[in-house]
């Protein structure tokens, strides 16, 4: 069964412009309106349990998309189903299947320990009290929230917070989990913890996760599936690890040799591997040799430069 259904979704905005050449007038009694384009026919399918990076440069539409997916915009025209309903006609039956995080938003009672924001979102739920109290020490277990689960928000690192931030989604049991750049502002180690968190929260609860992010170590750590959008269209929807191999047919090679190091960019378009190696072989006494990608950061900076909508 498909946890998210998305046809022909387009979103249109309309806006009063200024107009110089009628003045103040005019322009108050009788302006001009202009229209952008957000989201343009926008199809997509998500299964139940799958692992989705859905991402592009701002002002792509990925917030916007979020929006409509969760209730909050109406689109233009085109449908969705999240879980075999409208989030815009069934939003208060959906609420209670999704979670959501935002990266840059806090449900967290700020004032007050994790503890009272975990009570006060089971109420909002309305969970069973025996219910809420296994989840809840599921999750932290899950999270390793017991060290600071008694201290105020407040005085948690940002790391510990957007742990707890995404415990808190997870704790009346969602089918979805969308999130918004969650890890912005982490430091590494942070964003490791992270995505090990939503990895485990995929795996242990089968949660689908639906993210979207700047960070490319977040996709590749945590998203099987990658949807790129550019100008409001998906011009990429496919597995995370052939967006290497699809748009970029380069190869960085690295020899450590007896006189030192080299490291060459090959474009394998042009130039067999095997033909770079072989003479590398032949030209130096080779100690040790190794052949990567391109970072995913400049894959999908070509994607964005490069790539047309499907």
């Amino acid at each position: 069964m498909s946890a998210i259904e998305v046809r022909d979704l387009r979103k249109e905005y309309t806006f009063k412009a200024r107009n110089p050449n009628k003045g103040w007038l005019g322009n108050f009694f009788a302006p001009d309106t202009k229209s952008v384009v957000a989201v343009n026919d926008v199809s997509f399918s998500i299964n139940q349990g799958e692992t989705v990076a859905f991402i592009g440069p701002n002002g792509a539409g990925k917030s916007t998309t979020i929006k409509m997916l969760t209730g909050i915009l109406h689109p233009t025209s085109g449908s969705v189903r999240v879980l075999g309903l409208s989030p815009q006609e069934d939003r208060i039956a959906l609420v209670r299947r999704i979670g959501a995080v935002f990266g840059q938003r806090s449900q967290l009672l700020f004032n007050l320990p994790i503890t009272d924001t975990f009570d006060l979102v089971s109420k909002v739920y309305g969970i069973d009290k025996a219910a809420a109290k296994k989840q809840k020490e599921r999750l932290i277990e899950l999270f390793d929230l017991g060290k600071f689960l008694d201290q105020p928000v407040r005085k948690l690192s940002l790391g510990q917070r957007m742990r707890a931030e995404v415990a808190t989604s997870l704790l009346h049991t969602p089918e979805i989990l969308f999130l918004d750049e969650p890890s912005i502002g982490l430091d590494v180690v942070a964003k490791l913890s992270l995505r090990q968190n939503l990895t485990r929260a995929n795996q242990d609860l089968g949660t689908t996760i639906f993210l979207t992010s700047h960070d490319a170590g977040d996709i590749e750590s945590v998203c099987a599936r990658t949807i790129v959008v550019n100008t409001g269209s998906i011009v990429y929807d496919g597995a995370t690890a052939d967006l290497k191999r699809q748009y970029l047919k380069r190869k960085v090679v690295t020899m450590h040799h007896a006189g030192g190091t080299e490291r060459v960019e090959v474009d394998t378009a042009e130039t067999p591997i095997a033909d770079v190696l072989t003479k590398m072989l032949k030209d130096f006494d080779v100690e040790d040799i190794a052949v990567e990608d391109p970072p995913l950061e400049e894959v999908i900076s070509d994607i964005y430069t490069h790539a047309r909508p499907r």
